[in-house]
């Protein structure tokens, strides 16, 4: 587990790269969102397509991302945060899409801290939501 006195912090930059896919995904800017991917990244998107390895991902981003439909309107909230290790973080997200047409999702993500301190994507689980199969 990470230490109390610095789990705060890794909370805190954890949330941080939560924030950066919120603003790279509202201005479907390709190279902003691939700059928090590990290079050996795993990414399955919410359509069930699995990408392995940042150029799979780079290439699906750059082709998808810029040309996105909707308003943009699209939130990313950190909602759980579990240290696996000190260096290895389960990270739970909301996605809302918050258009007429909204939708939501739950991704999930396991981050990896580097040597330079930085958290960044290594796998991502990104679950669409059906209402239709949600139980309520």
């Amino acid at each position: 587990m990470v230490g109390m006195d610095n789990e705060t912090a890794e909370t805190e930059a954890i949330q941080q790269v939560v924030a950066a896919v919120d603003r790279a995904q509202r201005a479907r800017d390709a190279e902003a969102f691939l700059a928090l991917f590990h290079p050996d990244a795993v990414w399955t998107t919410a359509h069930g397509r699995v990408l392995v390895g940042f150029d799979a991902i780079a290439e699906f981003t750059r082709s998808v991302l810029p040309g996105a439909q909707g308003t943009g309107d699209v939130t990313y909230e950190t909602r759980h945060i579990r240290f696996l290790r000190p260096d290895v973080a389960a990270v739970k997200v909301s996605q809302v899409d918050h258009s007429a047409d909204g939708s939501e999702g739950s991704p999930l993500y396991v981050m990896t801290k580097q040597d330079d301190g930085r958290w960044l994507l290594h796998v991502g689980q990104n679950t669409a939501v059906r209402f239709d199969q949600v139980p309520r």
